[in-house]
């Protein structure tokens, strides 16, 4: 078997067999294929596509090319959840710890935020003292204890979708349906979890812009999750506006806490609710009123609440800033961003507004940059919401000063201002499951 031969049938768009996936998986992790022969093929793949048996053994060959988490033992409650990306995504830091109270166990792997999207790690790290390296053991270990763990990718977790993904990230061959949905659920089904949501994005902040593109790349996802034995459903969410009141991380981890103790934005709430009830109805096999009605239990009564303040001590962080998040630091520099014109919030260019988060200090352009996580933005006005000349519809955190007029500059651009309220828009598209 040649990757030549394998790289021309593609460019035919002729399908691949399981065994010439298998040739180019191993061969690309021992080192035996270049890099240029890959990123040839890759851009095949991109111009011609793969159909669905493709896509799931590609998805194969990822999720079995390092380690894998066994959670077998634990049975069939463990449930994951996982976001395509966006700007004020704290969901996890709510939803976890409703889904954990209510009785199934929430064993999650998650990301660092780059680019314009935040990541749960780094939220999670603002608490002093939280550890997101956790060996299998230890993840295990807490999953079993408290119902709940999430740690960031090990180091030989998937190592095929960290070689594949450096290269199509300077290939221009990311934006390919089944090379996205063969990363995300390799990694997925490497985790353990025998039930899965998705939360796909749509919108200005998203990577896929329109509900129908979100809507295709989740059902890719969920048939692969069909063909490898796990019970999969998708939920298809508006990023067309940040999710809440506050991006970055401290501020969205207040935000959280807020959330559960019952003060959270209704976008919000409405988004980690259907989350919630999607991931309790999947692993603990009942209706989806009934899983409802169970998650707003835990969040009513403080287990949820409680259960946050168990997850960050059971990973070494220290608990007392759930009971009083004023011990957070707080950045040096507050600005306020003002409406230069009367009239109702019409669109926010969500992307715009994480890049603008990042600028301020609290997010990476590359996986190696450092974090500020007191920087962030206050959002006050939302999409349709009325504003007056001189009203006050954002506050700047950071700890530059110097670059605080330009993003202030940057937000006005990226809110749009006219004379009629907006049609409202659908804040959860769908379901795909």
């Amino acid at each position: 078997m040649l990757i030549y031969d394998i790289i021309t049938k593609k460019k035919k768009g002729l399908p691949l067999t399981d065994e010439e996936i298998d040739f180019l998986a191993q061969g690309y992790l021992n080192g035996e294929i270049p890099d240029y022969q890959v990123s040839a093929l890759l851009m095949a793949i991109v111009l011609n596509g793969m159909d669905i048996r493709e896509t799931v053994s590609l998805t194969r060959a990822i999720e079995e090319s390092g380690d894998r988490i066994d959670l077998s033992h634990l049975g069939d409650t463990t449930v994951d959840k996982h976001s395509t990306g966006g700007v004020g995504d704290k969901t996890t830091l709510i939803l976890a710890p409703i889904v954990a109270s209510v009785g199934a166990r929430v064993a999650k792997m998650s990301g660092r935020g780059l680019g314009h999207t935040g990541g749960t790690v780094d939220k999670l790290e603002s608490f002093p003292g939280f550890r997101t390296s956790l060996n299998s053991e230890e993840f295990d270990s807490r999953v079993m204890k408290i119902g709940l763990a999430v740690t960031g990718q090990s180091g030989n977790l998937a190592p095929l979708d960290k070689k594949l993904y450096a290269l199509r990230d300077v290939t221009a061959t990311v934006d390919s349906l089944p090379l996205i949905a063969s990363s995300v659920m390799g990694k997925k089904l490497a985790s353990g979890a025998r039930s899965i949501v998705l939360d796909v994005k749509y919108g200005s902040g998203a990577f896929m812009k329109t509900p129908e593109e979100a809507t295709k790349l989740a059902r890719i996802m969920v048939d692969i999750g069909k063909g490898r034995g796990r019970r999969v459903s998708a939920l298809i969410t508006s990023m067309e506006a940040p999710l809440g009141r506050f991006v970055g991380n401290i501020l969205e981890v207040k935000e959280a806490i807020d959330a559960l103790r019952g003060r959270g934005a209704t976008d919000l709430m409405e988004v980690c609710l259907s989350l919630a009830t999607e991931m309790v109805s999947l692993s603990l096999s009942m209706s989806r009123e009934e899983a409802r009605t169970r998650c707003l239990g835990v969040l009513e009564d403080g287990s949820a609440l409680n259960k946050l303040r168990q997850w960050i001590a059971a990973q070494g962080g220290d608990g007392s800033y759930v009971d009083d998040p004023d011990l957070f630091p707080r950045a040096s520099v507050t600005v306020p961003v003002t409406a230069e014109r009367a009239g109702y919030i019409t669109a926010m260019d969500t992307e715009a507004i994480g890049a603008i988060s990042v600028a301020l200090g609290g997010g990476r352009v590359k996986k190696e940059d450092a974090i500020d996580y007191t920087a962030g933005i206050e959002i006050l006005k939302k999409t349709a919401d009325r504003v007056e000349s001189g009203d006050v519809i954002a506050i700047l955190h950071t700890n530059k000063p110097d670059a605080a007029e330009d993003c202030s500059a940057r937000y006005k651009q990226a809110v749009s201002i006219g004379e009629e309220s907006p049609a409202p828009v659908r804040l959860i598209f769908g379901t795909v499951s």
